[in-house]
């Protein structure tokens, strides 16, 4: 009977895992799709940009929901205007590229193949490896928060170079955010799909608006 135990456990724990990864990649294609169509609808009607203020004060509103109400069927519905509501605030930023670049339709769809690609490699590489990537939490929650205030100061003072720098960073930084992401998953360290999905989705936003902006240094056309 021990012995049978034994056995089920780790049979259980690969289940559930792989529940886990199911729900949250299923979440995650879901979210992002509807988030492409609310950025279609926000680029459509050309809708202005909210401003740094009110997208900061949806996004962590909207997080906070999301984390309050991740154990009920309440988060499936803040999981979707969280990323709606990001999605409207992306819609202005592409359209600006488009209209500021001869070749702006490019550059977006170069950054989005490129976050594909990105996301894709690092997921599968954590998903066939099953190597932990715990170590890097810290390291990357300290170097989003320097970012992040970097990224503020260069666009308080107008400081292009800095600018670009965050982006930089940021790229590498949402790479690592995804290797550490997916491990923590395969691990048991998260188990909530929803809030999976969440931290997933904001590594890929923001890996996207960094390589667009990155293209759009180095690779626009006036």
């Amino acid at each position: 009977m021990r012995l049978n135990t034994a056995i089920s456990r780790p049979e259980a724990s690969i289940l559930a895992t792989n529940k886990m990864l199911r729900n949250t990649y299923m979440l995650l294609s879901m979210t992002l799709l509807f988030s492409a169509l609310t950025a279609g609808a926000s680029m459509a009607l050309n809708l202005p940009h909210p401003g740094m203020i009110i997208t900061m004060v949806g996004y962590f509103g909207l997080l906070f929901l999301t984390t309050k109400f991740s154990n009920s069927a309440w988060g499936l519905l803040c999981v979707f205007a969280l990323t709606g509501f990001m999605g409207l605030t992306l819609g202005p930023i592409l359209n600006m590229y488009i209209e500021n670049f001869s070749n702006g339709t490019e550059l977006v769809m170069t950054a989005l193949g490129g976050t594909g690609a990105i996301f894709l490699g690092l997921s599968a590489y954590a998903l066939t490896t099953r190597k932990d990537f715990s170590f890097m939490g810290g390291f990357l929650m300290v170097g989003v928060l320097v970012a992040f205030l970097a990224g503020l100061g260069a666009m308080v003072f107008a400081i292009p170079a800095l600018s670009l720098a965050v982006s930089a960073m940021f790229i590498l930084l949402m790479s690592g955010m995804i290797l550490y992401q997916t491990s923590d998953m395969i691990h048991g360290g998260e188990t909530n799909y929803i809030l999976a999905t969440v931290s997933l989705y904001v590594s890929i936003y923001n890996l996207f608006l960094s390589l667009l902006q990155i293209l759009g240094v180095f690779s626009g056309d006036d």
